[in-house]
């Protein structure tokens, strides 16, 4: 049955912007190393990013009709979070779409079913994590769901969590836990900074971290 709900509330655009500079594993471990989407939904092109509010939507597999009524519906800065089912063997997003997109300033597109024009969609510069790039088409016959929770990727994704996605994936942060997240990512940052600095300075990160300390803990009794 389909379900459709137009609206919802988002997180601020500042506190979205917040993030602007933290990686997803940053965010990941943060969060309790939660909210990390399965390994398999990889950045079409190598160096994107995306960052903004999740606007979800179900759609059966190989149908993009509910996708084609997302972009009428999304707003500026929403990321599109397309469940597909999981399936890889056909293109339910191309560059027609993603100039649509553009067009609408829409952030970016995740999906654990596959897209195609990847080569004209880098060219564009839009943002797209996929499960696969297939050729295939779709049919539009089907209206599914917007804007109703999703399992995806094994997290569930609600409309408002924050969607951030770099190389190393994609991590989502349910939008009542952002502030908290944030806060302690940059706590995160801050401690690796000053890491850093120290082995520039030559000391090393098992001297660090007291490896020497867990291997006597774990009854191994050598000193490294």
């Amino acid at each position: 049955m389909s379900k459709l709900t137009q609206d919802f509330i988002r997180p601020d655009q500042e506190l979205i912007d917040a993030f602007k500079d933290i990686t997803t594993a940053t965010a990941h471990e943060a969060f309790g190393r939660r909210g990390a989407v399965d390994s398999a939904i990889k950045p079409i092109y190598p160096g994107l990013r995306v960052l903004g509010s999740a606007f979800t939507v179900k759609t059966p597999a190989g149908d993009n009709f509910t996708i084609h009524a997302a972009l009428q519906l999304a707003k500026p800065g929403d990321v599109l979070v397309i469940d597909a089912g999981d399936y890889k063997e056909q293109g339910s997003f191309g560059d027609v779409m993603a100039t649509a997109a553009l067009s609408r300033g829409i952030a970016g597109l995740v999906t654990n079913g596959g897209v195609r024009d990847a080569e004209r969609i880098h060219k564009l510069g839009f943002p797209i994590f996929s499960r696969s790039i297939s050729i295939k088409g779709t049919v539009k016959e089907t209206f599914g769901e917007i804007n109703q929770p999703i399992a995806f990727g094994g997290v569930t994704i609600n409309p408002g969590d924050l969607i951030i996605g770099d190389d190393d994936g994609i991590v989502a942060i349910p939008r009542e836990n952002i502030e908290e997240v944030l806060a302690a990512s940059r706590s995160r940052d801050e401690k690796e900074v000053k890491l850093r600095a120290q082995i520039q300075q030559g000391k090393t990160i098992w001297e660090l971290h007291n490896f020497n300390a867990l291997l006597k803990r774990n009854g191994i009794d050598v000193d490294i």
